[in-house]
């Protein structure tokens, strides 16, 4: 065979065996498949998985609803490839379109895509559905979300505010705003929050009506006669002070705590003594219907009697809410503000009404020692206070004028110094005063057993300290203390012009003691009263001497209320030897 003949055969045998692979590969084409092949998508959207596998070197996927549907992926090289379909808005109308998928010359597979129809196209939602807010006038904010272009809120009520009305796409914080209501009805409003194929929200908003009803149903004009001191004006003249203690504001009834039933004769014997004030600490609650708040008539026109006769004596007096069951001082929280400030109002309304006729020798006192230690309970304090002053101002007439005292947390000095950083409003000017209390130390004061923290001291100030009974001497809390503590009651408020009544203060009289302790402990315990109300008169503060009426041991009476004679002249001696010193 010849070389020509050998080219030839091997041109045949070439073309043959291109022929046979053509022939092979149309034989078995490219392989695609695609899982699941129809994707149905709720009225809200989605997402899901297409699960697709080939064995081309390459793939694509067309599709002709990408307004509305994301491919994650429209072309890539893998073999084994997961595929993320999202659905992101809504349609009035339901919709369907046909995604197609190739891969080399496998055969093109189509997946239908659609997705339910929805009564709206946006969210719309607001952060709150209902609110609840005080009846005394309240704020609450709530944040409307939407992704529509534009929003609108209007409401129903001509009494609730809001700082906005409109809005758009996102988060948009809205403020409502109510003032008091004055109503005994709780009052309701309905916001509407729209926006254009979006679902409509309402929210429903409660403002609480009045716990009680209204108590100032006889108000008068403002009437100044024999009301024309100020605050100040008023503290230079009272001297002496002295708590009529344990008797009105005894719980069970005025004689329930041992003490008979007040006299002139006692007043009497209180102003002859060198006396020219008394604080009346008075309770009220036990008297007043729990469901209306409404004191018994016979209640307060006892309480005005006893006013009475110290007004007729020339007297200077404190009326307050005394302790009272606690219904105040325990419960200057947040979560009982309103309830408090509800009753506040109504006895101070009936208080001020009752005595409104009294000059300026009455005023009246917001409240006793009421449990503060932190800034949050303070700021609910100044509420109920505030609530003092407005019931008051509210009866008008000469209460319109009359001067008022505050109590400082707790009645504490350092506390009241730390966290009374401001007073409440009142209408008119320089009208009213502080309170606090002072029994420091009370391992001498007040305390009538040893305990884990201290023992009781019997004698006060180095010159009074036993040789022999060394560890009943005080440690602290002497003269010292006494000096620095009226200091900051002086510069934070009576040389800024509003005067500081110390409401009681007092030291227990530990008479099982016997023989030179007793000597000892008497004279050292008149000492403190001397020194006390010397220095608190010589920084501005007015002196009220704690007297409970009981002659017992660790007790502190001064008169016998019985007989309505001096009972301890030697406590009686050194506080009118304090109060003279500082003239």
């Amino acid at each position: 065979m010849n070389l020509i003949t050998k080219t030839r055969l091997t041109g045949i045998l070439l073309l043959s065996l291109l022929t046979l692979l053509a022939c092979q590969k149309k034989d078995n084409p490219n392989t695609l498949s695609i899982n699941p092949s129809q994707v149905t998508f709720p009225k809200d959207g989605g997402s899901t998985l297409l699960a697709l596998q080939t064995d081309a070197d390459s793939w694509n996927i067309s599709n002709p609803a990408s307004d509305w549907l994301v491919v994650s992926n429209t072309s890539g090289t893998e073999k084994n490839a997961q595929i993320s379909l999202k659905v992101e808005t809504k349609t009035l109308t339901a919709r369907t379109d046909t995604l197609t998928i190739m891969a080399g010359d496998a055969t093109p597979v189509q997946v239908m895509v659609s997705q339910a129809s929805s009564d709206y196209l946006y969210h719309l939602s607001s952060s709150e559905n209902t609110l609840s807010l005080k009846r005394s006038g309240d704020s609450a904010t709530l944040t409307v979300t939407t992704d529509a272009q534009e929003w609108t809120m209007s409401t129903d009520a001509a009494w609730l505010q809001l700082s906005k009305t409109a809005g758009g796409q996102g988060s948009t914080s809205v403020d409502l705003t109510v003032p008091e209501n004055t109503g005994t009805d709780a009052r309701t409003a309905t916001l509407t929050l729209t926006a254009e194929h979006a679902p409509t929200v309402e929210i429903t908003v409660t403002q609480k009506g009045e716990i009680y009803p209204s108590y100032n149903t006889s108000p008068q004009a403002p009437d100044e006669t024999g009301m024309t001191s100020t605050a100040a004006e008023l503290a230079a003249k009272i001297n002496l002070g002295w708590n009529l203690g344990n008797s009105l504001e005894a719980i069970g009834g005025e004689t329930a705590w041992g003490n008979p039933k007040t006299t002139k004769a006692l007043i009497d014997l209180v102003k002859q003594s060198g006396f020219n004030a008394i604080r009346i600490p008075c309770s009220w609650n036990q008297y007043a219907n729990a469901a209306t708040a409404k004191i018994q008539a016979d209640w307060l026109q006892r309480v005005k009697e006893v006013v009475q006769y110290c007004i007729d004596d020339d007297m200077y007096v404190i009326l307050n809410i005394h302790w009272d069951g606690g219904w105040l001082e325990n419960n200057c929280t947040q979560d009982k503000e309103e309830e408090v400030n509800a009753k506040q109002k109504a006895f101070w309304e009936q208080i001020a009404t009752t005595m409104r006729d009294f000059d300026e020798h009455l005023l009246f006192a917001s409240a006793n020692e009421p449990n503060v230690d932190n800034a949050t309970q303070m700021a609910v304090l100044e509420s109920y206070h505030q609530t003092f002053i407005n019931a008051v101002r509210s009866t008008g007439g000469k209460n319109s004028y009359r001067v008022l005292v505050i109590q400082g947390p707790s009645t504490d000095i350092e506390k009241t110094n730390q966290l009374m950083t401001s007073l409440p409003t009142d209408e008119v000017a320089d009208r009213l005063m502080v309170e606090i209390h002072y029994y420091t130390p009370w391992n001498f004061c007040g305390m009538t057993e040893d305990a884990d923290w201290g023992k009781m001291f019997y004698y006060w100030d180095n010159g009074y300290h036993s040789t022999t009974d060394t560890d009943r001497n005080a440690t602290w809390g002497e003269e010292d203390a006494v000096d620095s503590n009226f200091q900051l009651m002086k510069q934070q408020f009576v040389d800024k012009g509003i005067p500081v009544v110390m409401g009681e203060f007092s030291a227990v009289r530990r008479s099982d003691l016997t023989g030179d302790a007793l000597t000892l402990h008497l004279a050292s315990r008149a000492y403190f009263l001397k020194y006390v109300t010397q220095k608190a008169k010589e920084d501005g503060i007015l002196p009220f001497y704690w007297d409970n009426g009981s002659m017992d041991n660790n007790n502190c009476a001064i008169f016998n209320r019985n007989d309505d004679t001096v009972f301890d002249q030697q406590t009686l001696d050194a506080i009118v030897e304090g109060a003279n010193a500082a003239q």
